[in-house]
């Protein structure tokens, strides 16, 4: 029978709430060593200024440096070609070469062309969550299959694997797996993308691929074509769904929250924002390497180490925001970390912004009277996924 393994400290929750431990590191040394869910140790930074600080300078805390999880378990030409195209694996120049291919197609004028179709899939979802009957799953129905129709279309990947890439997707961020698991689903996710871009070389379509295809063949190989597709899926998918499950059952336990979003179209903007600082569902960006020794909260932090950063703590940092532990829907939460930042700042914000301003108030006016099917029942939450969030949200109305 195989353990499920202790959580580390960087992903203990109560509920929405990182732990109070790690709100004493935050508050009180700044950084602590912690093992990671990869077999090493780290130092892990939690202060917002200080997070910022890691996160903006990949002179000195390199991502390209840093082994993938599951690399040692692959020959050199094995990891070379998983980790090809992977954005958030290298530094610049080489992740600004990459990044500058896709950043035309997550603009905010890019954004606006897809809003009516963004609106028509929540529009659908919707109708299916009405048809499934109470009580229903919301993240069966609803959160789950927004984000991922829409990043779909966006990439050209057939409707019909949605199901599949969603189970391979919650096996790559179990950290509770063993890594040979979750290796597995590594090949497996390049094999299936590897499909998708033979099929977009042999006949470029007008999704994301196509156009990579069409702008920048000559410019990428299939194997950056085939991680820059998985990366995106995974991310697009992943988070979006997450926020909208776990930031829906926020709102049912703050309904005075909940009514302004509802009854106030502006207040939709800062919800999010809002939202996002408060869930913080990305537990763990990819760690950092020092490249020389640096200080950080007044640790001497050698060459050679791994860093990484806490967002859940960040975010909750009292000399970022005050009264950082409530749920404050009309502050806006400007400068928050929930989307990274520096040059790893998350390529799909935009479009995750946008899917949320619709879905959310789109959500609340079709079913106002929207509530827990059993208010009693424990939530269940992702407690081992990197993407933090919910397995199931039950839902009356």
């Amino acid at each position: 029978m195989t353990q499920t393994p202790e959580l580390p400290l960087h992903m203990r929750r109560n509920g929405f709430d990182p732990v109070e431990e790690l709100a004493r590191v935050r508050d009180g040394e700044g950084v602590v060593r912690v093992e990671t869910p990869f077999g090493s140790s780290a130092y892990l930074v939690c202060r917002h200024e200080d997070v910022r600080q890691v996160l903006s300078d990949p002179a000195r805390f390199s991502s390209a440096l840093t082994p993938f999880p599951g690399s040692g378990q692959m020959s050199a030409d094995e990891s070379a070609r998983m980790q090809a195209g992977q954005l958030i694996g290298f530094d610049p120049p080489e992740h600004t070469r990459l990044r500058r291919m896709l950043t035309p197609e997550f603009t905010m004028r890019r954004m606006r062309r897809l809003e009516p179709r963004i609106t028509e899939i929540v529009q659908a979802a919707l109708d299916d969550l009405e048809r499934a009957g109470k009580p229903a799953d919301l993240v069966e129905h609803f959160a789950l299959p927004v984000p991922s129709l829409v990043i779909c279309e966006l990439l050209g990947v057939p409707q019909a694997d949605r199901a599949e890439f969603h189970e391979r997707a919650v096996r790559l961020l179990d950290t509770s797996l063993p890594m040979d698991q979750r290796v597995a689903a590594q090949r497996e996710d390049r094999a299936y993308m590897a499909g998708l871009v033979a099929r977009a070389q042999a006949d470029p379509g007008e999704d994301m691929l196509g156009m990579l295809v069409r702008e920048h063949g000559d410019d990428l190989s299939s194997d950056e074509l085939v991680g820059i597709a998985g990366l995106l899926l995974l991310a697009g998918h992943e988070t979006t769904s997450n926020m909208l499950g776990l930031g829906t059952l926020a709102l049912l336990r703050h309904p005075e929250q909940l009514a302004r979003i509802r009854e106030d179209p502006a207040q939709v903007e800062p919800a999010v924002e809002e939202l996002l600082r408060w869930l913080s569902i990305v537990q763990l960006l990819p760690p950092r390497t020092t490249t020389t020794e640096v200080e950080i909260a007044g640790h001497a932090i050698p060459a050679g180490s791994l860093v990484m950063c806490s967002l859940p703590a960040a975010n909750r940092d009292p000399a970022f925001i005050d009264d950082p532990g409530t749920l404050d829907i009309t502050r806006g939460a400007a400068g928050h970390a929930a989307f990274g930042h520096g040059v790893h700042h998350c390529l799909g914000a935009p479009l995750a912004r946008m899917e949320m301003r619709i879905a959310f108030p789109a959500l609340l006016r079709r079913f106002p009277g929207l509530a827990l099917a059993d208010p009693d029942e424990q939530a269940d939450f992702r407690a081992f996924s990197i993407v933090y969030g919910v397995h199931t949200l039950r839902v009356t109305w």
